[in-house]
């Protein structure tokens, strides 16, 4: 439900939030317990907001909420608190159209910028367990329901053109979180920025040849393009393994306050750019030569999987609730019209698929160049070390973003990230 305590917007810490929170009856009924005897704890270790976790006597609750700033950068970076109402409508729209994948929430409130959720138990962020090395066997089949209903089920695939163009105006107010990732993704690595940052010194000649490679600008801007001006469906908009949260038999996605109407293959790019960094970087957390090639040859199969069980999942969908404005079924009639049609979902798809190579490529270079890392690489301790998995990582994702006709079909990207696995840079002898 939203909340209708209207005012003035303020930042809750641990007193004022227990004082809130005891003022929503459903709210402290599922606590349980006297208010002063909750434990309320800060564990946001995102770059944007607050984030607690209060437990009572009989459960437990998650609390979210915006901060006027970005929270990795500090008061100098201000933000909109509306960010907050994005991630509340994506939320609400998500659960309608995959239920059981993302937190149920229990309040939310416009002013306070604040939205209460489930307690997600035992679940944890999947990517501290992909540094741990442990597998996940429901995150495939998981993901990619989620990824085919909620991109197909908000697209002109399935919408009339006055549903689609009323979704996209419902986001359109979203455009300081898509500037962040206009700049932060599609253009500060490939230029000198204040905030970038790398592994020094031995990733300094690599940053500085990214800055002067043409090709890979052309390719880059292109994919920034079709970011800022193709609003195929509703997008999670910044859907990493940080933004994952999982058991071995669950999987809830969060975090989708970046929400808006962009390219399909953003989203689905995101996840693979993360499976392909968690797979680079388990080299660096080996304690001994080849102990996580069970983990790493899981993580490749899981890239392929990915891609393979969302195409199939969306393409079910398409043939099965294909009735929005765009390829009218009226045009496609008889035998000859289905097979045509059939043929054109195939093409869809290839296109969808290079979209998708390429996002997940500059997903890749801004974690390892610009403001935001990751722990994957971030957790191996010896820098020189880090520093050999990231350029494996940026190497194969250069040639993702600019030898485009060399990566047709998935297997082509696990194979070639395969063969990057031992390969060494300069650097590395030294």
């Amino acid at each position: 439900m939203t909340g209708d305590r209207a005012g003035d917007y303020r930042i809750l810490h641990e007193a004022a939030l227990r004082d809130y929170l005891a003022g929503l009856p459903d709210l402290k009924v599922r606590l349980g317990g006297d208010p002063a005897s909750w434990a309320i704890t800060e564990v946001g270790d995102g770059n944007l907001n607050l984030v607690f976790i209060v437990k009572g006597a009989r459960g437990g609750i998650a609390v979210k909420q915006a901060l006027p700033y970005v929270r990795l950068v500090g008061e100098s970076w201000p933000l909109p608190l509306s960010r907050a109402h994005y991630e509340y409508l994506a939320l609400s729209r998500q659960a309608q159209l995959a239920p059981g994948l993302v937190p149920a929430v229990l309040h939310h409130n416009e002013a306070l910028a604040l939205t209460v959720m489930e307690l997600l138990e035992p679940h944890i962020i999947m990517r501290k367990g992909l540094v741990a090395g442990t597998q996940y066997p429901g995150f495939a089949g998981d993901i990619t329901t989620f990824m085919a209903r909620t991109l197909f089920s908000t697209s002109d695939l399935a919408l009339s053109a006055a549903e689609k163009k009323e979704g996209i105006a419902a986001f359109a107010g979203n455009h300081a979180l898509c500037k962040i990732t206009e700049d932060l993704i599609f253009t500060d690595p490939y230029r000198i920025a204040e905030q970038n940052r790398w592994t020094a010194p031995y990733l300094d000649g690599l940053a500085a040849s990214l800055r002067d490679d043409m090709d890979l600008h052309v390719a880059v801007s292109r994919l920034k393009l079709k970011f800022m001006a193709s609003p195929e469906a509703l997008l999670h908009g910044d859907l990493h393994t940080g933004s994952i949260m999982v058991t071995a038999s669950q999987t809830r996605v969060i975090d989708p306050e970046f929400a808006f109407y962009g390219p399909m293959g953003f989203d689905v790019g995101a996840v693979l750019a993360n499976l392909l960094m968690a797979y680079f970087a388990s080299a660096g957390h080996e304690h001994a030569p080849g102990e996580r090639a069970a983990f790493e040859a899981w993580v490749l199969e899981m890239v392929e999987k990915v891609w393979n069980e969302f195409a199939r999942k969306f393409l079910e969908l398409w043939r099965a609730q294909g009735t929005g404005d765009a390829y009218p079924v009226s045009l496609f009639a008889g035998e000859r019209g289905a097979a045509r049609l059939e043929a054109e979902r195939q093409a869809y798809m290839q296109r969808l698929f290079t979209d998708t190579v390429g996002f997940a490529a500059a997903k890749t270079i801004r974690r390892i160049f610009g403001l935001a890392h990751n722990i994957d690489f971030e957790l191996i301790e010896d820098a020189k070390k880090r520093a050999i998995s990231e350029a494996r990582a940026v190497r194969l994702a250069r040639a993702m973003m600019v030898e485009t006709a060399a990566f047709s079909a998935i297997a082509d990207v696990t194979s070639a990230a395969r063969k990057l696995r031992n390969w060494q840079p300069e650097f590395a002898a030294n």
